[in-house]
């Protein structure tokens, strides 16, 4: 795949670059308005006591994709969702390939984009990469995840966080009216479990059942 967005900057050739990733969920209802596609990055240092993903902290390879495989995938599947939605793990902490991703969902798509860190919204600006990466983002949810603070609405996991309407594609409404939690089956029978209010899943007479 060859992408060579308007956003490009001279000398900017990240298309091989690789991204450590925990897990994407190809279509969610969860993690922003509409359907979308759901991305985890692996890794983050910040680690947030009680942080619901506490798997994506460490940074270690998990899965290790390029962006160019990473949005031929989202690419795919394109005509069925409404944009994605990219979370951790921390991205910024990928900087570089958040970055790439990005411009290549901006040149390549009309999807929106949703991103989830732990940084307030100064902390990123002051980022090397940090402007560019935000002229890319719809809404950026921001701040680190205060267990004491829960709140589990809105796309924020707890209330000191931020949001922020980047561009005039989304309202707050929108955000308020994306369910809290769902819960996907594979064919392997397998659970996963997303969303800002996840449900708690547990074992009672030998069957799995669900505790929201």
């Amino acid at each position: 795949m060859s992408i060579r967005p308007a956003h490009f900057q001279e000398g900017d050739d990240w298309g091989p670059i690789l991204l450590n990733i925990h897990g994407i969920l190809d279509r969610s209802r969860a993690n922003g308005p509409g359907i979308r596609t759901s991305i985890w990055f692996q890794g983050c240092t910040l680690h947030c006591p009680a942080c619901f993903n506490p798997d994506t902290h460490s940074k270690e390879p998990a899965h290790l994709m390029t962006v160019c495989d990473l949005l031929a995938r989202v690419m795919s599947h394109d005509r069925e969702i409404e944009g994605i939605t990219v979370t951790g793990g921390e991205p910024l902490q990928q900087a570089e390939g958040l970055l790439a991703l990005l411009l290549g969902v901006r040149s390549a798509t009309s999807l929106s984009v949703v991103l989830f860190s732990g940084f307030s919204e100064r902390q990123i600006r002051r980022m090397r990469l940090g402007d560019r990466i935000l002229q890319l983002v719809d809404v950026l949810v921001a701040g680190r995840y205060v267990a004491q603070s829960h709140l589990g609405t809105g796309l924020r996991g707890s209330a000191n966080q931020q949001v922020h309407l980047l561009t005039p594609r989304y309202q707050i409404q929108d955000l308020m009216s994306t369910p809290a939690s769902e819960i996907h089956i594979d064919p392997h029978g397998n659970a996963l479990v997303s969303g800002i209010l996840p449900p708690v899943l547990s074992i009672a007479g030998g069957q799995p059942r669900i505790r929201l």
